[in-house]
């Protein structure tokens, strides 16, 4: 494929993630009329004052996150695919989303015994993502630990499914004696949600998010040497271990932060760099990277738009929408193409 076909196909996804974004936003149980949310964004104060409440404070902030949501999973997807060589391998397999998990069920399920409540009562909108990074922070010390004492990249993949395993193990011993409204408060956070976000909490998202893109661009020449085995990259004079490291630093932390904030979405990770690959035909991270991010804010936006079920007070959990909506697509253009780039 040629330069100018990448251009192409970056200005079509870009133009539909244009459109996704603002139809994503006159959609809600308030029927926005499309032209009235360009009025807001134009600083019409004509516009009645609870729509533009609705529209710069809950929706706006909520299509910015799907965005930065559906792009970072899709980026750490892409970069757990490319270490592990592994098509199934995505930016769940260290473990750092069930570490989070398991910070949130410690202050749900198990508040009665550590004093969850009264943290929650305490740090209010913040107790949730507290609790997750902790989780997720505690999970990526010890995967980079063992990522130190192992020199195969494959015994870290099997290390963080054990550590997947062991956290998973953790919740279900709380659930088992948690109150049965504590349970269910744990099960909708599990359910994923984008619409949580204040601007403040927006801020500090978008802050580790901007800091992960860059380190991801900054190691496209060692992801293209991973390609081809650590033997050829070493040939190149890539150092192995550092980054080796240094990936897994990036997707731990954006794994972390994205679960943090809201809740652990799944099948975006894993199947959009497959998608990305099999419509611009390379392997090439140059491209790779800013296509995986447009095509995961895309299809994201797209599963949220489903999910609020238009012009109804009702919302479908998002998990149950990405994998309902993105699955049996994956499996037709694996029929149909054939051929993964791994």
């Amino acid at each position: 494929m040629t330069q100018k076909n990448y251009t192409k196909h970056f200005l079509l996804l870009s133009v539909l993630l244009f459109v996704l974004f603002f139809v994503n936003i006159s959609l809600g149980s308030v029927n926005i009329p499309l032209k009235n949310i360009f009025s807001v964004f134009f600083g019409n104060v004509d516009v009645k004052e609870s729509w533009q409440t609705i529209i710069l404070n809950f929706r706006l902030p909520k299509a910015l996150t799907a965005i930065m949501v559906g792009s970072g999973l899709s980026i750490c997807g892409l970069l757990m695919q490319t270490l592990f060589r592994n098509p199934l391998a995505g930016p769940f397999v260290l473990g750092i989303s069930s570490g989070a998990s398991l910070g949130v069920a410690i202050l749900i399920l198990g508040s009665s015994i550590f004093g969850g409540y009264f943290i929650s009562n305490t740090i209010s909108n913040w107790s949730l993502p507290i609790a997750a990074s902790l989780g997720a922070f505690l999970v990526l010390s010890a995967v980079i630990i063992a990522a130190n004492k192992v020199r195969n990249t494959m015994s870290i993949l099997i290390i963080g499914l054990m550590f997947g395993s062991l956290t998973s193990a953790i919740i279900s011993v709380l659930s088992y004696f948690a109150e049965a409204s504590k349970i269910q408060q744990y099960i909708f956070w599990n359910f994923g949600s984008l619409g949580n976000l204040s601007w403040q909490e927006l801020s500090v998202f978008g802050l580790f998010y901007i800091i992960g893109i860059i380190a991801c661009i900054a190691i496209i020449k060692p992801l293209n040497s991973f390609l081809l085995g650590e033997n050829y990259a070493k040939s190149l004079g890539v150092n192995i271990k550092k980054s080796r490291n240094v990936i897994l630093l990036i997707t731990s932390v954006l794994t972390g932060v994205i679960t943090a904030f809201s809740g652990p979405i799944a099948f975006i990770g894993l199947a959009v760099p497959h998608v990305a690959r099999m419509i611009f035909n390379t392997s090439n991270h140059k491209i790779l990277i800013p296509a995986t991010a447009i095509i995961g804010g895309v299809i994201l936006l797209i599963c949220d738009s489903i999910a609020q079920l238009p012009f109804s007070e009702f919302t479908l959990p998002l998990n149950a929408v990405t994998s309902l909506f993105g699955a049996p697509i994956v499996i037709w253009l694996l029929i149909r193409k054939k051929k993964i780039f791994i």
